[in-house]
């Protein structure tokens, strides 16, 4: 994809509603050059994809934008090597084997666990951005929705807090690297960042199949490994040292899955629980009345979150393959056709919600949206992103009852993504 066509696609990214309600108007669906893709942009439609597992493969989930240049291909070879499936693009039992130690480990009563600590860092987020001679102007997305789900995830994954910058600047690094055309000097930093996570991660794998605790991390590597009957490979690492009663050493292909599977999680975990904190409070602020009204009654702090997510979702999409030939909304795709399954388009299909393209956090009643997904594929982490959500909406409208957008909101610019659509800086103050 060149320059031209990248801007192209970033224009169309930053504001996707016009094509999805033009999608939804259309009869069929709609092919969109630029995705490479039919679009998927009714509610209804989207369900049945979703429901439809065997026929609409998660194997192209998510497929990379821009291709790393030599130099950064050359970075990229010192890490885990070749790219693994992991659950986003696994399905049947390969998916479920994959996502059951996700779900174990994020069931309701590990969230409610967390959630102290989630809003001890929280409050300490706060602290450091509004304490006392602190200039009453922030970048909140910088200051805090970028920092807290990083947080929290890693402390359910049981890594050393020390670690988690570098956890949070892989993440948003390889989410650069694979879909925006950086400059060769930029890439091979961002290899670097994806590099180092990588091997961070390989040093908790090692670590936690010699010797398990009770984190998250434990659960993953002694739920996946050892795998079934994959032939013991060369270790290059070699002569690391080993607990003493830990069983035999993982293979590379095992140590290379559980890597793939947990920079996956984290990617997961907390860019978009970042992109959610930063969408709702951008729409909350650019309407000052609903604001307000959240600060009065703060028992309305659910409805806003489902509003929010509704409205402008996180995770504007993900691409299915068709594994054979099938008719959607009367459109005839043939085997190995890709779609991109438009969950934030559902969430303003007029057929189901009363006045879509309206922010309203009084909404009654609010029918179920599908932005957290739908079956097999349904997030496992989308109690963990509401509940954190719902502490940050606590405490900023106790604590900032005033807060309102810096400037001119409208000049707020979202960055170029479907999968963890956000505002590229939110500057607000009190």
């Amino acid at each position: 994809m060149d320059r031209q066509q990248h801007a192209r696609l970033d224009e169309l990214m930053r504001d996707p509603y016009p094509l999805y309600a033009r999608a939804r108007r259309a009869e069929g669906l709609t092919y969109v050059p630029e995705f490479g893709a039919w679009l998927v942009a009714r509610d209804a439609d989207v369900r049945e994809v979703l429901r439809r597992p065997s026929v609409f493969s998660s194997a192209n989930a998510v497929r990379a934008d821009a291709a790393p240049s030599a130099a950064a291909r050359a970075v990229l070879g010192l890490g885990t090597g070749a790219r693994r499936r992991v659950v986003i693009t696994a399905d049947g039992p390969a998916h479920q084997r994959l996502r059951t130690p996700i779900v174990r480990g994020l069931t309701p009563a590990r969230v409610a666990a967390v959630l102290p600590y989630a809003a001890e860092r929280a409050a300490a987020l706060a602290d450091a951005f509004a304490g006392p001679g602190r200039d009453r102007h922030v970048d909140v997305m910088d200051a805090y929705a970028m920092r807290l789900p990083g947080q929290v995830i890693g402390h359910i994954l049981g890594f050393d807090p020390a670690d988690v910058p570098l956890v949070v600047r892989g993440g948003h690094s390889i989410e650069q690297l694979l879909f925006r055309p950086l400059p060769e000097d930029e890439q091979v930093a961002a290899a670097r960042d994806m590099v180092a996570l990588q091997r961070l991660l390989e040093g908790y794998v090692r670590d936690r199949h010699a010797a398990p605790r009770d984190d998250l991390c434990s659960e993953m590597v002694t739920s996946l490994a050892p795998d079934d009957g994959e032939p013991e490979e060369a270790d290059p690492a070699g002569d690391r040292p080993r607990h003493a009663d830990a069983g035999p050493e993982l293979t590379v292909g095992q140590r290379g899955e559980l890597v793939s599977h947990l920079q996956n999680f984290l990617l997961a975990g907390h860019l978009t629980t970042t992109a959610l904190i930063g969408t709702t409070l951008l729409h909350l602020l650019r309407h000052p009345a609903q604001w307000k009204l959240l600060c009065e009654e703060p028992e309305r702090i659910p409805a806003a979150i489902e509003e929010a997510a509704r409205f402008d979702t996180a995770l504007q999409g993900f691409r299915r393959v068709t594994t054979r030939a099938v008719t959607l909304a009367g459109t005839e795709l043939p085997a190995g056709a890709e779609v991109l399954v438009g969950f934030g388009a559902a969430g303003r299909d007029e057929g189901r919600y009363a006045r879509p393209d309206v922010f309203d956090i009084t909404r009654t009643p609010v029918a179920r949206h599908i932005a957290f997904g739908l079956g097999a594929h349904a997030c496992p982490g989308a109690l963990l992103a509401r509940e954190q959500l719902r502490l940050t909406l606590e405490l900023f409208t106790r604590r900032f009852p005033g807060l309102r957008l810096a400037g001119d909101g409208a000049a707020v610019r979202m960055r170029p993504t479907l999968i963890h659509r956000s505002p590229e800086a939110l500057y607000v103050t009190w």
